[in-house]
């Protein structure tokens, strides 16, 4: 692979750059929306200009490849002819040429690392970089079994005070435990996600910007319930597995790939379960609350603030695309609710009918299935802890991320004095969940909404306009100078990076603000 100097990426000022690291999407000329490149890449047309031919490309040939109508780009050891993909790019050509003849797994990773590249780009494939010839020791590579012996952890470079976990198990006649040391401190089981299906178990352990992946084929069958205990003090998790035949086992399986492995988070790839659909409720005249069930065995709780990324395929290609989920409802919106029935997940998704993705999801009936990845994002529960004021400003579906946020401040932050949320949308009939924000604010006196409006009738009697710094500077106002406050922010692009810009401009700290992308 290339080692090539990290780039700022998007470039400063690009039409791509997005506050806190968001994307923007470019204009992009008829004719060249996601649906037909998925065409074009169907037509048989050769896109890479070998004649179907996979070459392996040395460091110096990728180098010459740097031009708009001539650019290769290497993506974890794959290269790829992007030129025909230009027109088609939701970023604009600029962005694709920052990465033009060289590796851009980085730059590709920082905004782009959900996209199935492999998918979308395989017609485009020149072939693979040409790896130097490294002297290697020779391992045995049996099958090992994990009996209770602990494999050495594959482990990155550590910060001095990091220390990798380690596990262990036992079992009684019933039930096999997994024992995992993290050796840290506030552990929670929002940090532990398992996936234990067709024999096959994997657990992975979210500690602070790592992950410990354990990845086994059991040794023997077991039931489908599955316990997880977590120590906040010492960070131990134990995991509790009922056995399907109350045999002793003499080893807890053979490891798969990655197994006992700690890697920065970043590093790993999104793991998908399928999820059924079990229910779609209209919210509104073009968006629906949907109900996904997890999987039997499957242990996953999303955390706050935090997204999970849908995969589907459509016409050959996966497509894939973030929500942040949201409650059942917000009239219940005490305590309980944001912890119990976790086997199912909730998203609110507005339909675009010239769309790709959304159109073919609504299609889906009751009982189907669709991919649902682990959670992503950097939203810390921790924000708002010892909070005295919460301001929340949406704009349409960035209301999603605000819904668990609003939740959890009334009902477990116990500094908080205020919460404000300023929905922006097009006309009454686009508000979500309106009656509910209504009836919330009549109920707690903390709360309160406001709602403007960009396309109103003459009836509304309500603000009117966009995102202003007259409308902020009336709506953000701190009760007292050195109030503890959060102002978060959801919405497109325009909407969010106007609203960074001005919340600046009214001396607000960056650390004072938090925005979102995935909604």
């Amino acid at each position: 692979m290339l080692n090539v100097p990290s780039q700022a990426f998007p470039a400063p000022g690009s039409q791509q750059r997005a506050a806190s690291g968001g994307r923007s999407k470019v204009p992009l000329k008829q004719g060249r929306s996601l649906m037909d490149w998925i065409r074009l890449t169907k037509s048989g047309k050769d896109l890479t200009g070998l004649k179907g031919r996979l070459i392996e490309v040395t460091e110096e040939e990728l180098t010459k490849h740097n031009k708009k109508d001539d650019c290769w780009v290497c993506i974890r050891g794959l290269v790829y002819n992007v030129s025909p993909y230009m027109e088609y790019h939701p970023g604009g050509e600029d962005e694709l040429m920052r990465a033009a003849g060289s590796d851009g797994t980085d730059l590709f990773d920082q905004v782009h690392r959900w996209v199935n590249y492999e998918s979308m780009l395989k017609e485009c494939l020149v072939g693979r970089m040409a790896v130097k010839p490294v002297a290697v020791a020779k391992e045995n590579h049996a099958k090992k079994l994990l009996n209770g012996i602990l494999l050495k952890s594959r482990v990155p470079d550590l910060p001095a005070k990091e220390i990798p976990p380690s596990y262990d198990w036992f079992q009684t006649e019933s039930l096999v435990t997994i024992v995992i040391y993290t050796k840290q401190k506030d552990m929670d089981s929002e940090s532990v996600i398992i996936d234990c299906q067709d024999g096959c178990f994997r657990a992975e352990i979210i500690i602070k910007n790592y992950s410990y992946l354990l990845h086994t084929e059991l040794s023997h069958e077991i039931q489908e319930d599955i316990a997880v205990r977590v120590a906040e003090k010492t960070g131990k998790i134990e995991i509790v597995l009922k056995k399907k035949d109350n045999v002793s086992w003499t080893y807890l399986g053979h490891p798969l790939e990655n197994h006992n492995s700690f890697t920065a988070h970043r590093e790993t790839g999104l793991y998908y379960r399928k999820c059924q659909l079990i229910s779609k409720v209209d919210v509104t005249h073009d968006t629906k609350l949907y109900c996904l069930m997890l999987p039997p065995g499957t242990h996953l709780q999303v955390p706050i603030g935090q997204h999970v990324y849908l995969k589907q395929t459509v016409a050959g290609t996966e497509i894939v695309k973030p929500y942040t989920p949201v409650l059942e409802t917000l009239h219940s919106y005490i305590q309980e609710t944001l912890h119990s029935h976790n086997k199912y997940i909730y998203v609110m998704i507005k339909i675009y009918h010239t769309g790709v993705f959304t159109p073919n999801f609504d299609c889906l009936q009751i009982g189907d299935y669709v991919s649902l990845s682990s959670p992503e994002g950097n939203f810390k529960r921790s924000q708002l802890q010892e909070l005295e004021e919460l301001f929340l400003l949406a704009a349409g579906t960035g209301f999603t991320p605000m819904v668990k946020i609003l939740a959890y401040a009334l009902t477990n932050i116990t500094s908080l004095r205020k919460v404000k949320l300023m929905f922006f949308n097009k006309t009454e009939g686009d508000i979500l969940w309106r009656n509910q924000l209504e009836q919330l604010a009549d109920k707690e006196r903390r709360f309160e909404v406001e709602f403007i409006l960009s396309n109103p009738t003459c009836e509304w009697t309500g603000k009117q306009g966009k995102i202003s710094l007259p409308l902020l500077s009336e709506f953000v106002k701190r009760n007292l100078e050195d109030s503890r406050i959060l102002i978060c922010i959801c919405g497109p692009a325009p909407f969010t990076e106007q609203g960074i810009r001005l919340l600046k401009d009214l001396n607000f700290s960056q650390e004072e603000v938090h925005s979102f992308t995935a909604y």
